[in-house]
């Protein structure tokens, strides 16, 4: 049975008690990228002065263990597989235990090929924990508001930045970076139990829930079934998927080398550690008012070209952080960045369901994120190498602007292809 069995809007389902599962659902899906992004992204700089400190290890020694993330571009196919197969919550909760198991090994670690194993485990647990399946759930649980949930849902990502910063900040001046490292393997475990008791993708289940307090709209015309879309053979010959894959890939350098540079680089410029945490903070709150207002957007102008406008706002933003300096001006750039940087987690899970339907959904998403691989990889070692040669992250994010400007292009052109069954 499909989705699109479901009553169309207008029409009278039977009123069932209790919660439209879906909104519990989205919570979890939430929680569980918001939290994994926030632990492993946004706090990262939290711990690059203590272990410094601690192990004498140099930038560009730390920042190799984000080159590892590459990994998690690399499997994302299979995960992207697994879910299409399997559904989202076995992937899920194995991919929260293996980020689990990366923050207990960091906070026993005493060797720097120790914290590169745990950099590895981590990040093997990443896209089955973070974009991945949220989009699946968000696209099957909401197919009629699909963009404004999307926003809503990956604001959590900021969240998690914001509320992670001021954790292991708090935690780490306490009571030492081991400390902080334990902390967050708690909290993981505790939202992958969460996962296993609660989350559900099975089209069945969806219909169940019709009528239930708080059931969205979801037209008959707007909804998705699994079977809806192309197939990954299919998209394969299409332009549009490569030029899309070039747009998914950019954003990579967003997350490798600038949200984990910008502590650095505000300590950098003479700022304290207090007002770099602040400047990450601000990064995080814009960021989740960037995802609603573009989740929204894209079901005006399409999720295409609303990633094309992100894009061109972070390279200027880029432009304008080097201008800023160390002055006062470097707040307002922050906010201006953010409402670009934080539109992308949702945007691009909403590129793929928009241009390729749900069929092979995590199998598109997992193919299209691999080719981030050569940024994740350049990325962070270029920009780490960059500073300890000119002491400066100028040079890194210049760079990164002209790569961003190369990302709208390539977007722009990443025309959506006639779905199977319908006009395009």
């Amino acid at each position: 049975m499909s989705i699109t069995s479901l009553p169309a809007e207008g029409q009278h389902a039977p009123k069932r008690t209790g919660l439209y599962r879906g909104w519990p659902i989205a919570v979890i899906a939430s929680l569980a990228s918001g939290l994994t992004i926030g632990m492993s992204g946004y706090a990262y700089g939290v711990f690059v002065d203590p272990l410094e400190e601690e192990f004498g290890w140099s930038r560009t020694e730390l920042n190799f263990s984000l080159t590892i993330s590459v990994i998690s571009l690399l499997i994302g196919p299979f995960v992207g597989r697994w879910i299409d197969r399997f559904g989202s919550r076995p992937v899920m909760v194995v991919s929260l235990a293996f980020v689990a198991v990366g923050f207990v090994m960091y906070s026993s670690m005493t060797e720097l090929w120790h914290f590169y194993v745990a950099s590895f485990l981590l990040f093997l647990g990443m896209p089955g924990a973070t974009m991945l399946p949220s989009g699946r759930l968000i696209s099957i649980w909401f197919a009629g508001t699909r963009g404004r949930m999307m926003g809503i849902v990956t604001a959590g990502n900021n969240g998690g930045g914001l509320s992670m910063v001021a954790l292991s900040t708090f935690v780490v001046s306490a009571a030492g970076w081991r400390a902080g490292y334990i902390t967050f393997a708690v909290m993981i475990v505790f939202i992958g139990i969460l996962v296993a008791l609660y989350v559900r993708d099975r089209q069945n289940d969806v219909i169940a829930s019709r009528g239930k307090r708080l059931t969205p709209p979801m037209p008959a015309a707007g909804a998705m079934s699994n079977s809806d879309g192309f197939t990954l053979k299919e998209v394969l010959r299409m332009k549009s998927f490569y030029f899309l894959a070039i747009g998914h890939a950019i954003p990579a350098f967003s997350y490798g080398s600038v949200l984990t540079q910008l502590i650095p680089h505000f300590e950098a410029e003479g700022f304290s550690s207090g007002e770099a945490a602040f400047g990450l903070m601000l990064l995080a709150v814009f960021g989740i008012v960037s995802k609603i207002l573009f989740g929204r957007l894209s079901e005006s102008i399409t999720a295409r070209w609303a990633m094309v406008i992100s894009l061109g706002i972070q390279a200027v933003g880029m432009v304008l952080l080097v201008l800023a300096g160390g002055s006062i001006a470097v707040w307002p750039v922050i906010v201006f960045y953010a409402m670009g940087f934080g539109a992308m987690g949702a945007l691009i899970p909403l590129t793929v369901t928009e241009a390729f339907g749900l069929r092979a959904y995590g199998t598109i998403l997992g193919v299209t994120s691999m080719v981030g691989a050569g940024p994740l990889m350049i990325g962070p070692v270029m920009a780490g190498r960059l500073f300890d040669l000119y002491g400066t992250y100028d040079a890194a994010f210049i760079i990164i602007a002209v790569m961003f400007v190369l990302g709208a292009v390539s977007m722009s052109l990443a025309r959506r292809p006639e779905m199977p069954g319908r006009s395009a």
